[in-house]
């Protein structure tokens, strides 16, 4: 008998072993996994960005290579967005927000701001062409202009942005579009870095009211 408690003790103590070994294995696994949610949450805030109200803007050439917003709304849906350009010739010519986004991220004047945005500004890309206008106008929080970016200057983005209108009065009437970005910003950057909450726990729609 001896013997055979002598077994039973050692194959208890080695299941004991076993079980501890694969408690403390699932314990670090679910760690890891609770941490790897932590860096998720984080990386869904930091990734999802603010795209603006969808925007409508109208843009005429003045003179040959020189383009400026003459007049431009919030619309209520994303799908009525997009540019109505008025050419020098008398052309005119609709872009969706696709093809805008296609248009200022390969044009030369404005393709350097998406890849080092502390380039363009340092160099003074700024131009009056038409990809300028469609990134420094309203629209261009629909294209991708300040998401995640740690070179944003407001005093300056109000500079480019002032420029690329025909005059004040435009400029003033499209106040409204710009001004719930910098609103947006400034409450966004105010919150806790950590958690689901406000902007961040509702759908993956991102547009300002």
């Amino acid at each position: 008998m001896t013997p055979i408690r002598k077994g039973t003790v050692v194959k208890t103590v080695k299941d004991i072993t076993i079980g501890a070994a694969l408690t403390v294995a699932l314990l670090q696994g679910s760690m890891a996994l609770q941490s790897c949610g932590g860096s998720s949450d984080e990386g869904y805030q930091q990734q999802t960005s603010y795209k603006g109200r969808p925007v409508r803007t109208y843009i005429t050439e003045m003179k040959p290579g020189e383009f400026k917003i003459t007049d431009e709304v919030a619309v209520s849906k994303e799908s009525e967005a997009g540019a109505i350009v008025r050419y020098f010739d008398g052309r005119r010519d609709t872009l969706t927000v696709a093809e805008a986004r296609g248009l200022v991220r390969s044009d030369s004047t404005t393709r350097d701001y998406y890849s080092n945005p502390n380039h363009y500004h340092s160099h003074y890309h700024h131009s009056s062409s038409l990809s300028n206008a469609l990134l420094w106008g309203g629209m261009g929080y629909m294209l991708g202009r300040n998401n995640s970016s740690q070179y944003y200057n407001e005093s300056r983005e109000r500079q480019y942005t002032s420029g690329v209108y025909a005059n004040s009065s435009v400029y003033q009437r499209s106040s409204g579009i710009h001004d719930s970005y910098h609103s947006y910003r400034k409450s966004s950057a105010s919150r806790p870095s950590s958690g689901r909450s406000g902007f961040f726990s509702r759908s993956g729609r991102s547009f300002g009211g």
